[in-house]
């Protein structure tokens, strides 16, 4: 089941935070295969290096949410960051969007750490920022048509069952045990400061579209 787009009609403003969040992932990606994995082991986010060099550590988290592993890797966060992001930002606002983003990365990355705190196994990817927009998609357009193709057809359904199963898998990958080096956690993560950030940050002077 793969989201490939959702309604647009009632956005109101150009998203170009979304926009320049995609060129800049695009942007380090293509750097980093420029540059191999002396790049990608010096800024992906190591929890054993934050616990050594706090400074450091900082650095890489924010770096490490721009980075990715491979072409499926970015091209499906970015897919998922064009499909969700312009509504989110449109609702928060520019600047506010842009907070609410790095906030989740952050508390995407932290979450991956409480896990494993000693880790020197790097993370990478824009996914946990990413599952903060989808919790702020879900809060601010649940009922709002995301166009998702199911084996071979196209079929709209609701945000509020696209992201729950999403978050679902999440939930079932991280406490089953999946051993396919994602970082579930940080999504979990990601999605949980997203649901709470967006109650803070939306403007409390306009009302949540009933998207049907």
């Amino acid at each position: 089941m793969l989201p490939i787009g959702d309604d647009n009609s009632t956005r109101r403003t150009i998203p170009v935070v979304t926009y320049l969040l995609i060129v800049a992932n695009f942007l380090v990606f293509f750097i980093e295969l420029a540059n191999g994995d002396t790049f990608i082991n010096t800024w992906s986010f190591v929890p054993a290096v934050y616990q050594a060099n706090h400074l450091f550590g900082w650095i890489t988290i924010f770096t490490s949410m721009f980075m990715h592993a491979g072409w499926l890797h970015i091209l499906g966060n970015m897919l998922y960051l064009w499909i969700f992001g312009d509504n989110v930002e449109d609702q928060l606002g520019h600047g506010k969007f842009l907070l609410f983003y790095l906030l989740c990365g952050i508390a995407a990355n932290f979450a991956q750490m409480a896990i494993d705190p000693t880790s020197q196994i790097g993370s990478l990817g824009a996914s946990g920022a990413i599952a903060g927009v989808l919790a702020g998609y879900l809060i601010l357009f649940p009922r709002q048509r995301v166009r998702v193709l199911l084996l071979n057809f196209i079929v709209p359904m609701p945000a509020i069952v696209v992201i729950g199963i999403w978050f679902i898998l999440q939930i079932f990958s991280e406490f089953n045990g999946a051993a396919d080096g994602v970082a579930y956690m940080a999504h979990i993560g990601g999605f949980i400061a997203g649901l709470i950030l967006v109650m803070i940050l939306r403007n409390r002077n306009q009302n949540i579209y009933p998207q049907q």
